[in-house]
Protein backbone atom coordinates (compact mmCIF):
# COMPACT_ATOMS: atom_id res chain seq x y z
CA UNK A 1 0.00 0.00 0.00
CA UNK A 2 1.13 3.54 -0.72
CA UNK A 3 0.03 6.34 1.61
CA UNK A 4 0.52 9.91 0.43
CA UNK A 5 0.25 12.61 3.10
CA UNK A 6 -0.41 16.13 1.77
CA UNK A 7 -0.57 19.04 4.18
CA UNK A 8 -2.90 21.88 3.31
CA UNK A 9 -1.28 24.96 1.78
CA UNK A 10 -0.74 28.27 3.58
CA UNK A 11 -3.98 29.59 5.08
CA UNK A 12 -5.17 32.88 6.49
CA UNK A 13 -5.04 33.45 10.23
CA UNK A 14 -8.27 33.81 12.15
CA UNK A 15 -11.27 31.97 13.38
CA UNK A 16 -13.30 29.95 13.22
CA UNK A 17 -10.50 27.52 12.40
CA UNK A 18 -12.55 25.31 10.06
CA UNK A 19 -13.43 28.31 7.84
CA UNK A 20 -9.88 29.57 7.25
CA UNK A 21 -9.16 29.85 3.52
CA UNK A 22 -5.92 29.72 1.57
CA UNK A 23 -3.89 32.87 1.06
CA UNK A 24 -2.81 33.89 -2.46
CA UNK A 25 0.55 32.24 -1.72
CA UNK A 26 -1.26 29.15 -0.46
CA UNK A 27 -3.27 28.89 -3.68
CA UNK A 28 0.01 28.95 -5.65
CA UNK A 29 1.48 26.27 -3.37
CA UNK A 30 -1.57 24.06 -3.86
CA UNK A 31 -1.54 24.53 -7.64
CA UNK A 32 2.15 23.63 -7.90
CA UNK A 33 1.95 20.55 -5.72
CA UNK A 34 -1.41 19.53 -7.15
CA UNK A 35 -0.06 19.61 -10.71
CA UNK A 36 2.86 17.37 -9.77
CA UNK A 37 0.70 14.97 -7.78
CA UNK A 38 -1.78 14.72 -10.65
CA UNK A 39 1.06 13.64 -12.96
CA UNK A 40 2.43 10.95 -10.64
CA UNK A 41 -0.54 9.55 -8.72
CA UNK A 42 -2.04 6.38 -10.17
CA UNK A 43 -5.49 6.86 -11.68
CA UNK A 44 -7.10 4.66 -9.01
CA UNK A 45 -5.69 6.58 -6.05
CA UNK A 46 -8.30 7.07 -3.33
CA UNK A 47 -8.22 10.68 -2.07
CA UNK A 48 -9.48 11.65 1.39
CA UNK A 49 -9.72 15.22 2.69
CA UNK A 50 -10.34 16.86 6.02
CA UNK A 51 -13.55 18.93 5.94
CA UNK A 52 -11.91 22.32 6.60
CA UNK A 53 -11.99 25.09 3.99
CA UNK A 54 -8.19 25.16 3.63
CA UNK A 55 -7.88 21.42 3.00
CA UNK A 56 -10.76 21.44 0.52
CA UNK A 57 -9.17 24.33 -1.40
CA UNK A 58 -5.86 22.45 -1.37
CA UNK A 59 -7.29 19.15 -2.65
CA UNK A 60 -9.37 20.92 -5.31
CA UNK A 61 -6.10 22.10 -6.89
CA UNK A 62 -5.46 18.44 -7.72
CA UNK A 63 -8.47 18.34 -10.02
CA UNK A 64 -9.53 14.81 -9.05
CA UNK A 65 -12.48 13.32 -7.21
CA UNK A 66 -12.06 13.14 -3.46
CA UNK A 67 -14.05 12.21 -0.38
CA UNK A 68 -14.51 14.44 2.66
CA UNK A 69 -13.88 12.51 5.87
CA UNK A 70 -14.94 14.21 9.10
CA UNK A 71 -12.79 11.81 11.15
CA UNK A 72 -9.58 13.37 9.75
CA UNK A 73 -10.25 16.95 10.81
CA UNK A 74 -7.73 19.10 12.69
CA UNK A 75 -8.34 17.31 16.01
CA UNK A 76 -7.76 13.78 14.68
CA UNK A 77 -4.93 11.59 15.88
CA UNK A 78 -2.53 9.37 13.95
CA UNK A 79 -4.50 6.19 14.61
CA UNK A 80 -7.79 7.69 13.42
CA UNK A 81 -6.09 8.85 10.22
CA UNK A 82 -4.53 5.44 9.58
CA UNK A 83 -7.90 3.78 10.17
CA UNK A 84 -9.64 6.16 7.74
CA UNK A 85 -6.96 5.45 5.12
CA UNK A 86 -7.29 1.68 5.57
CA UNK A 87 -3.62 1.28 6.51
CA UNK A 88 -2.07 -1.19 5.92
CA UNK A 89 -4.66 -3.21 4.02
CA UNK A 90 -6.20 -0.80 1.50
CA UNK A 91 -6.18 -1.98 -2.08
CA UNK A 92 -4.24 0.61 -4.00
CA UNK A 93 -2.78 3.95 -3.01
CA UNK A 94 -4.52 6.39 -0.67
CA UNK A 95 -3.82 10.10 -0.32
CA UNK A 96 -4.84 11.99 2.81
CA UNK A 97 -5.05 15.79 2.73
CA UNK A 98 -4.87 17.21 6.22
CA UNK A 99 -3.19 18.92 9.12
CA UNK A 100 -0.38 19.12 11.58
CA UNK A 101 0.32 17.71 14.08
CA UNK A 102 -1.20 14.43 12.95
CA UNK A 103 0.50 14.31 9.54
CA UNK A 104 3.91 14.31 11.22
CA UNK A 105 2.71 11.83 13.82
CA UNK A 106 1.49 9.43 11.12
CA UNK A 107 4.79 9.71 9.22
CA UNK A 108 6.91 9.08 12.32
CA UNK A 109 4.75 6.19 13.49
CA UNK A 110 4.96 4.41 10.14
CA UNK A 111 8.65 5.08 9.52
CA UNK A 112 10.04 4.54 13.03
CA UNK A 113 7.33 2.66 14.91
CA UNK A 114 7.12 5.51 17.43
CA UNK A 115 4.67 8.41 17.32
CA UNK A 116 6.72 11.62 17.41
CA UNK A 117 6.13 15.30 16.69
CA UNK A 118 7.59 15.57 13.19
CA UNK A 119 6.97 18.69 11.14
CA UNK A 120 5.33 18.50 7.72
CA UNK A 121 5.58 21.92 6.07
CA UNK A 122 2.62 23.57 4.38
CA UNK A 123 1.66 21.96 1.05
CA UNK A 124 4.44 19.38 1.33
CA UNK A 125 3.70 15.81 0.30
CA UNK A 126 5.18 12.74 1.96
CA UNK A 127 4.85 9.47 0.02
CA UNK A 128 5.17 6.39 2.23
CA UNK A 129 5.13 2.91 0.73
CA UNK A 130 4.70 -0.56 2.17
CA UNK A 131 5.75 -3.69 0.33
CA UNK A 132 5.38 -7.32 1.30
CA UNK A 133 8.69 -9.11 1.03
CA UNK A 134 9.67 -12.69 1.78
CA UNK A 135 11.19 -11.49 5.05
CA UNK A 136 8.10 -9.45 6.02
CA UNK A 137 6.63 -6.03 5.44
CA UNK A 138 8.92 -3.19 4.46
CA UNK A 139 7.84 0.40 4.99
CA UNK A 140 9.90 3.13 3.38
CA UNK A 141 9.82 6.79 2.44
CA UNK A 142 9.38 7.03 -1.30
CA UNK A 143 9.42 10.85 -1.61
CA UNK A 144 9.12 14.14 0.26
CA UNK A 145 8.52 17.20 -1.89
CA UNK A 146 7.74 20.86 -1.40
CA UNK A 147 5.87 23.12 -3.83
CA UNK A 148 8.97 25.31 -4.14
CA UNK A 149 10.52 22.61 -6.34
CA UNK A 150 7.97 23.29 -9.06
CA UNK A 151 7.45 26.38 -11.20
CA UNK A 152 4.09 27.88 -12.14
Amino acid sequence: MDLILWRHAQAEEGSPDHARELTAHGRKQAQRMGAWLDRVLPSGCKILSSPTARTLQTVEALGRKYRIVDAIGPDANAYEVLHAAGWPDARGPVMVVGHQPWLGQVASLLLTGVEQEWTVKKSNAWWIAQRDRDEGNTIYLKAVLAPEFFSD
